[in-house]
């Protein structure tokens, strides 16, 4: 549509299991670098899951003072990180002439469940009074997105999208909406989670969505016939999201552009996928016909690839459905191979890889993947990165409660 802004990618930031900034993260995924090791942020003695994707030897001080630092949770504290180093990526300056035209959209999927464990154990033990007066703004999911405002001075619509495992495309699709129709310039956008709690952790063995392999090197295996569960991370991931207006006024560099988004609902099952993928094979047709463009113009999936034995059945059925013969010739790849799931935040990291995967033409690889799977059975670029021109890209999230979204990007041209 003539009307619409075009929007794109001029700043990137995160903090995840395969680094504590972009370049590193990048490298380590192209490389085939996997994340996920011992499980120490609780005692894996009490868990059947001894595994997980944790950031080691991250420091919030490096970003903000101590004292502030103390009133954010874990995933606000990793948010923040992850948006300064974006805005320093592109090279962005918010300023009372700006601020009320750049919005803030990071989404979480469970938020600070570290503060809210922590803060019920101090109410058991010694009553309300003891519970700290900032639980509450260091627990809500919203408070990424509240607190990186307030760091920046971001002054445009502030929002927060939590629909479990999908919340950071969900995020980044509804921020890159805003700035489409004319609302923001630009958008600080992203997920962020830190669910490596007792009670997170406790709640999805019982759910027997968490894997049992004690193996770090095989314990996330998207696509692979042994897969048997996800492997818990954390960490966050932050986009800076302009018009293209903006972006050529300034002269910023762009990665890419962001084209298409489409969300969607099984209306099926709680946990559970819809038979056949069909809710997330209507978001990747909806977002590819926002993006105007057609399923031959894609070389490059970024799968939701949970490995899990069913989301993976599933994702793999729904891109048949809507690629059809072309489903054949895609690139399909799972970096939960290597940062396992990042819950909320997976979206957001995933969308940067897909974004790196087309400015430096290499799709990152599907590491773990020994045995096929009959019924995964496309190209799932296993084990070893690919070198490859891509034009269009898809990244899929799919979340408890039945929540679909696909992001389209493409090479930016100004063609």
């Amino acid at each position: 549509m003539a009307n619409r802004n075009r929007v794109v990618i001029t700043g990137m930031g995160t903090v995840n299991p395969l680094g504590l900034d972009m370049e590193t993260a990048w490298k380590n995924a192209v490389a085939g670098v996997s994340g996920i090791g011992e499980l120490t942020r609780v005692n894996k003695e009490e868990f059947p899951m001894k595994v997980s994707a944790e950031v080691e030897g991250f420091d919030p001080t490096v970003f903000v003072d101590r004292k502030e630092a103390r009133k954010m949770d874990r995933f606000t504290q990793f948010a923040v990180a992850s948006t300064l180093m974006a805005l320093e990526d592109a090279d962005f300056q918010i300023t009372d002439e700006n601020a009320h035209r750049v919005g803030v959209w990071i989404g979480s999927g469970i938020g600070g469940m570290e503060t809210y464990e922590e803060q019920f154990n101090k109410f058991k033990e010694k009553g309300y009074r003891r519970v700290s007066p900032f639980f509450v703004p260091m627990m809500i999911p919203d408070m990424a997105s509240g607190q990186v405002s307030i760091v920046t001075g971001a002054k445009g619509i502030n929002s927060c999208s939590v629909t479990a495992c999908a919340s950071g495309t969900n995020s980044i699709g509804d921020a890159f909406k805003v700035i489409q129709r004319g609302d923001a310039d630009a958008m600080i956008t992203g997920g962020a989670e830190a669910p490596i709690t007792n009670m997170a952790v406790a709640g999805f063995c019982s759910a027997k969505a968490v894997t049992t392999n004690d193996d770090p090197n095989s314990a996330s295996r998207p696509f692979d016939k042994n897969r048997d569960g996800f492997v818990m991370g954390e960490g966050a991931s932050v986009l800076l999201l302009e018009s293209l207006e903006s972006a050529e006024k300034r002269g910023a560099r762009i990665y890419a552009e962001i084209v298409g988004y489409a969300a969607t609902g099984d209306a099926y099952h709680v946990t559970a996928p819809a038979p056949e993928g069909e809710g997330g094979a209507r978001a990747m047709r909806l977002a590819i016909e926002d993006a105007e463009m057609r399923p031959e113009e894609f070389q490059y999936i970024n799968a939701h690839g949970t490995s899990t034995p069913y989301n993976d059945k599933y994702e793999t059925l729904a891109v048949k459905t809507v690629f059809g013969k072309h489903a054949e010739e895609l690139m399909i790849s799972s970096t939960k191979s290597m940062t396992g799931h990042l819950l909320g935040a997976a979206g957001a990291v995933e969308a940067l890889f897909t974004i790196k995967a087309i400015e430096e033409s290499v799709v990152p690889p599907t590491i773990n993947y020994q045995e096929p799977d009959p019924d995964c059975d496309l190209d799932y670029v296993p084990n070893e990165h690919r070198k490859a021109e891509i034009n269009g890209a898809l990244s899929n999230s799919l979340g408890f409660g039945g929540h679909n979204a696909t992001l389209v990007f493409k090479k930016f041209s100004n063609e």
